[in-house]
C-alpha cells in the first residue's frame, strides 16, 4: 500500500440546494460515485419523475408513498414501502402522495451524472475502483420488478439486499433509537465504493484511514455527521462504520456498482439471486 486511500465524497443535501427540480417544482438533488448515480427527490402527490432511454436497469425505493409506474410494458400501480427495479428504456413515475423518492442509475446515465453535486469528485476515473462490469441477463428477461419491503425482513433480521445486473442495494432496517456503541461493525472493502444514503435521521460515518510507509500522508480519524437526505460515498480500503444519533426514526441504505460478489456469495442475503445469474466465473 504505497498510495494514501482518497477522501469521501460527501453531499449532505440536507443543507444543499436541490440540483433540480421537477416540472412541479419538486426538489431533486443528484449524487454519484465511480459508478453509480442516486436521485433524491422530496416528492408532492402527482410528482412525475420521467427517464428517457436509460441504457441500464435502475432502483427505485419508495418508503413513504405509492406510484404509478409506467415502462414500454405499460402501467402498473404499487403501494408505499416497495423496491422497484426498472427495466432499460423509458419510464415515468407518477407519485400517489408526498415523500422521499430514491433513485439509483449507473453512470451510462450520462446526462444525470453530469449534473451531480459532487461531479467534481470523478471527473477522472479513480484506479483504486474495480470497473463496471455487467453481470448476466435476468432469467426471466427485462421487466419491472416489485419487491416489498416488509415481506423481505424476517424477525430478526437487518438487512434486505438486492440485486439488477449493474446495482446493489443493502436497505437497513429502520432504527427507532440510536444505535449501540458497543455494537458497532467497522470495515473495509477492497475494490470498490460503498454510497450511504440517509433518507430519515442523523448519521455519524466512523472513518479511519489506512497507514502508508509515508507517515505524511497519514490522516486522523474522521467522524462525519450527515443528515437527511445525505449521500456520502466511502472509498476502497478506508474503514469505516456508521451509528444514528437520538431517538426517532434513522433510514439508512446503502448502493453498490457493480453487485457486489461477496453478499452474493452469502446463502439467503439476496432475496431475488434466482432472477439474477452471478457471473458465471463465481458461479
Amino acid at each position: 500500500m504505497n498510495a494514501p486511500a482518497r477522501n469521501v465524497s460527501v453531499a449532505d443535501h440536507s443543507v444543499d440546494p436541490p440540483t433540480l427540480r421537477e416540472a412541479d417544482g419538486a426538489p431533486t438533488w443528484v449524487t454519484r460515485a465511480s459508478h453509480l448515480v442516486t436521485a433524491i427527490t422530496q416528492a408532492a402527490a402527482g410528482t412525475r419523475l420521467v427517464v428517457e432511454a436509460n441504457p441500464d436497469e435502475s432502483l427505485v425505493l419508495l418508503p413513504d408513498c405509492g406510484a404509478r409506474v409506467t415502462t414500454a410494458a405499460g402501467s402498473q400501480t404499487v403501494p408505499a414501502n416497495r423496491l422497484l427495479i426498472l427495466p432499460p428504456g423509458d419510464s415515468t413515475l407518477e407519485l400517489l402522495g408526498p415523500g422521499w423518492v430514491l433513485r439509483a442509475f449507473t453512470t451510462r446515465q450520462r446526462a444525470l451524472a453530469a449534473q451531480a453535486v459532487n461531479a467534481a469528485d470523478f471527473a477522472e476515473p479513480h484506479a483504486d475502483v474495480a470497473p463496471l462490469r455487467d453481470w448476466p441477463v435476468p432469467v426471466d428477461g427485462w421487466k419491472l420488478r416489485v419487491y416489498d419491503l416488509d415481506a423481505a425482513l424476517a424477525d430478526g433480521e437487518k438487512t434486505r439486499v438486492f440485486r439488477s445486473a449493474n446495482l446493489m442495494i443493502n436497505i437497513l432496517r429502520e432504527r427507532q433509537e440510536a444505535r449501540d456503541v458497543r455494537a458497532l461493525s467497522p470495515h473495509s472493502h477492497s475494490d470498490f465504493e460503498q454510497a450511504s444514503v440517509t433518507l430519515r435521521g442523523v448519521h455519524l460515518h466512523h472513518l479511519r484511514w489506512p497507514w502508508t510507509p509515508d507517515m505524511t500522508t497519514w490522516r486522523d480519524d474522521t467522524a462525519l455527521q450527515v443528515g437527511a437526505p445525505s449521500v456520502t460515498v466511502i472509498p476502497p480500503t478506508v474503514v469505516h462504520t456508521t451509528r444514528n444519533l437520538g431517538a426517532g426514526p434513522a433510514l439508512l441504505i446503502d448502493l453498490f456498482a457493480p453487485p457486489r460478489l461477496d453478499f452474493s456469495l452469502r446463502a439467503g442475503m439476496v432475496r431475488n439471486a434466482d432472477e439474477y445469474p452471478m457471473p458465471g466465473s463465481a458461479a
